[in-house]
């Protein structure tokens, strides 16, 4: 059973297996860096957030260098 006092499992993870890690250790289909994928588990509401954010910014910013 899960614990309602647990706000870490609030935020779903942003997998969408597509896993393959660039030469940075980012992965190509989410966007996390290798170090995030391993916290994600554990990590708090904030600092998922945090992550997704990032995560956003850097396929963004992949998104751009494809189609420049």
């Amino acid at each position: 059973m899960s614990d309602p006092t647990d706000n870490t499992s609030q935020i779903g993870s942003p997998c969408v297996r597509n896993c393959c890690l660039d030469a940075n250790d980012v992965c190509v289909g989410c966007g996390r860096s290798l170090a995030e994928i391993l916290a994600w588990h554990n990590a708090s509401v904030e600092d998922k957030t945090r992550i997704l954010a990032e995560s956003q910014r850097r396929k963004q910013a992949l998104a751009k260098t494809r189609h420049s």
